[in-house]
């Protein structure tokens, strides 16, 4: 007799049927796909919005420029690097100056850009200085440094209230220099007399003041006598600088005050005081 084939039907009707797993499987598929087109919406969303807006990368780009421009031409010209030179020796000195109980200092600067100020005043203890002058040798700095006048001004007044206004010209060993009158000072008394004189030849700027005299031919005499006085101590390379001075003390003239006189700026009519008289008085 053959055997029941019933075991094998019932391993045949106990299989899962196949539509359900098929359907997941399907679903799966499909949120694949979905998440893909909405991936491709974004990206085709970012594309169009850039292409529709072409000035918005062109715009934080130069915004960036401008503030890194703004940066580069403000930084500078507020505030130069000048520190004090300790370790430097003084290249100038002013000799045989007739100032009764002042004292006679110098101060050395230098520039991270090049330059180099050797400032020499002359002042009583506790005093505000009555007469100084600087040498400075011109470094790339210049370009960001305030004028020349508007420099003088903030050194004769450390206030910041002062002006100071042409006064005339002078000569000098170096040639004419230019002569400023400072007025409206809190800081310093009334009659102090500024002067510039510019030697492009050599990269120098000589300026200063003084605060001697009492009519503008004696305080125009005493800022010519500072800068007849004004001698090199040490050039190092510089061969400019040591022909400049070579050449001034050839023109050196007496410092006593007759001589230097402004030019075009006051003379015994115009200036109040006193003419100048020559030759010797007889006794009777």
């Amino acid at each position: 007799m053959r055997s029941d084939p019933a075991p094998r039907a019932v391993f045949t009707s106990a299989r899962r049927h196949p539509g359900p797993q098929s359907f997941a499987g399907e679903c799966g598929d499909a949120l694949v796909k979905i998440l893909a087109y909405g991936a491709a919406l974004v990206l085709i969303g970012v594309v169009v919005f850039t292409a529709a807006n072409p000035l918005t990368d062109k715009v934080l780009q130069s915004a960036a420029e401008a503030a890194i421009e703004l940066g580069a031409d403000t930084a500078p010209s507020a505030q130069p690097a000048w520190s004090a030179a300790l370790r430097s020796q003084p290249a100038f000195a002013v000799s045989q100056l007739d100032l009764p109980g002042k004292l006679e200092s110098t101060e050395v600067l230098r520039n991270s850009d090049g330059g180099r100020k050797d400032v020499i005043r002359f002042a009583a203890p506790g005093e505000p200085p009555a007469a100084e002058i600087e040498v400075y040798r011109l470094g790339d700095e210049v370009r960001h440094a305030p004028p020349a006048a508007a420099d003088l001004a903030a050194r004769m007044d450390p206030g910041g209230i002062a002006t100071i206004q042409p006064a005339g010209l002078v000569e000098t060993k170096f040639g004419t220099a230019a002569l400023f009158d400072l007025a409206g000072s809190r800081v310093r008394q009334p009659g102090c007399l500024g002067f510039i004189k510019t030697i492009e030849s050599a990269g120098l700027r000589l300026s200063g003041w003084t605060c001697q005299g009492d009519t503008l031919v004696q305080k125009s005499a005493a800022a010519a006598c500072l800068l007849d006085r004004l001698v090199l101590l040490s050039a190092g390379n510089d061969a400019a600088v040591a022909e400049t001075f070579a050449r001034a003390e050839l023109r050196r003239t007496r410092c006593d005050g007759i001589h230097a006189q402004p030019i075009a700026s006051a003379d015994w009519i115009t200036d109040g005081g006193a003419p100048g008289l020559r030759g010797r008085l007889g006794a009777n």
